[in-house]
Order: C-alpha cells, then structure tokens, then sequence
C-alpha cells in the first residue's frame, strides 16, 4: 500500500484541480454574498479603526501569500485566488471596504468540493488578525 501511495501522490501532484468561478463573485447591493454552506465557505465582518490603512496592510498581506493572486481590484474591493499546495485546489477571497460602517466584509469560498477542512475560515481568521494587530499599536 505505501508504494502503492508513493506512486499516486506525485501522479495527482501534476493535477491543478481549478473548478469553475462562482457565478455569485462581486458585490451585490453594497455587499459580499453570503456562504450558502459553511462546510466550504466563511464570511466575516471586522471592525477596524482605520478602514484605508488596514485594508491596505491586508491587501499587503495577500500580495505576499504563497500562491495566491489578485485577479480583480478596484476601489475598497479585491478579488483574489488561492491555490492549495498538494493538489492546487483554488479558493477565491474577497475583501470590501465598507466606508459606511467603517468595516471590512470577507469572504472565502472554495470552488470544489462540499468541504474545505476549516481552510477557509483560518485564511479569514490570519487576516483578521492582521486588523487587530494594527488597532493596538
């Protein structure tokens, strides 16, 4: 069995398993979508003291994540991807600045897969850290 699996891993290595765009990316009436199942998905919302300064510290962040790219930023909203390491499954991470409340949405969903192992919600939860990092210094 262990050559067995020894064989396979590198074999599904040279697979990069992408998956279709969510149709529901984007903004929708000032707002993120919402995560239909959270056994691949999470959402958050976080208050910050300074709303510019963070998300760009965020921003920052995400630039310098392994494997993971901006594919869309316009004006308080990024889009990027994020690749797995073993299999190279993708998962797209919005952030929107909402100058109204002074918050950050965010959201992370996987594009395969009815379960993500709770990796999207440790992406939000290293981001959000990042924000309370910044608001008590």
């Amino acid at each position: 069995m262990f050559i067995v699996s020894t064989l396979l891993v590198p074999l599904f290595m040279l697979f990069h398993f992408v998956g279709p765009i969510p149709v529901d990316l984007g903004t929708h009436g000032g707002e993120l979508s919402p995560c239909v199942s959270s056994a691949h998905c999470s959402r958050q919302n976080w208050s910050t003291a300074n709303l510019q300064s963070d998300l760009e510290t965020i921003i920052a962040a995400v630039r310098e994540t392994p494997r993971t790219i901006i594919v869309e930023e316009r004006d308080g909203y990024i889009h990027a991807e994020a690749s797995s390491a073993l299999f190279g499954f993708v998962d797209d991470l919005e952030l929107l600045a909402k100058q109204d409340t002074g918050m950050i949405q965010a959201r992370s969903i996987s594009r395969l897969g009815d379960s993500d192992l709770g990796v999207n919600s440790a992406r939000l939860d290293r981001l959000q850290t990042l924000i309370n990092e910044m608001d008590q210094n």
